[in-house]
């Protein structure tokens, strides 16, 4: 069980949490010798770690998107839409009406 945690921790840490990239940037910070701990430093090593950890973040999510929609021909996913009119129907006049 200790060893399910430990790999659970780390993939949760390491891959979702991208530790790596923060601790990169602050490797390659140090070498260009601009302190991190300080103000202008930190602010600097977030600026890129986020950047950077938006747009992998960013890519995954339009690649996961593009695979899912390359089995929804268009026709298909208006004829499943199609089946929800009525909900608008039904829950959007009486909200309206206030």
């Amino acid at each position: 069980m200790e060893a399910i945690k430990t790999t659970w921790d780390f993939f949760q840490n390491e891959i979702l949490g991208m530790h790596w990239l923060n601790r990169l940037i602050s490797t390659v910070l140090n070498a260009c010798d601009l302190n991190t701990t300080s103000k202008i430093g930190g602010s600097i090593q977030f600026f890129i770690y986020d950047t950077i950890k938006i747009m992998v973040l960013l890519g995954v999510l339009i690649l996961i998107i593009s695979y899912i929609q390359s089995y929804f021909p268009p026709e298909r996913t208006k004829k499943i839409l199609g089946n929800f009119h009525g909900i608008w129907q039904i829950y959007l006049p009486p909200c309206l009406e206030q």
